[in-house]
């Protein structure tokens, strides 16, 4: 059998009319996330924001200050040179 007689018969049983009313479903679908698109994303940050809360500036402050006396604590250790060490908890101490 060749394939143009091979495929005709696999699509001799195939309904048109569902497959093309599931496609126009789809793309209304689609058609209508794009156009409210930005309010869907506003109702999603708002949900996101309820969930967990942005920190206060204090808060991501003191985070930062934490964070980076523990990568200079993590260098400090890792030096082996004693002026490397003793420059490093001079920087620390500026930051």
């Amino acid at each position: 059998m060749s394939t143009t007689a091979t495929l005709l018969q696999a699509t001799a049983n195939v309904q048109v009319l569902p497959l093309l009313r599931a496609a126009l479903g789809l793309s209304a679908l689609a058609g209508f996330i794009m156009f409210f698109k930005p309010l869907l994303m506003g109702i999603v940050r708002a949900l996101v924001l309820t969930v967990r809360p942005r920190r206060t500036k204090e808060e991501r402050f003191a985070r930062r200050q934490l964070r980076n006396a523990r990568q200079f604590q993590r260098i400090l250790n890792a030096s082996q040179d004693p002026s490397q060490a003793a420059e490093l908890r001079a920087l620390s101490a500026r930051a």
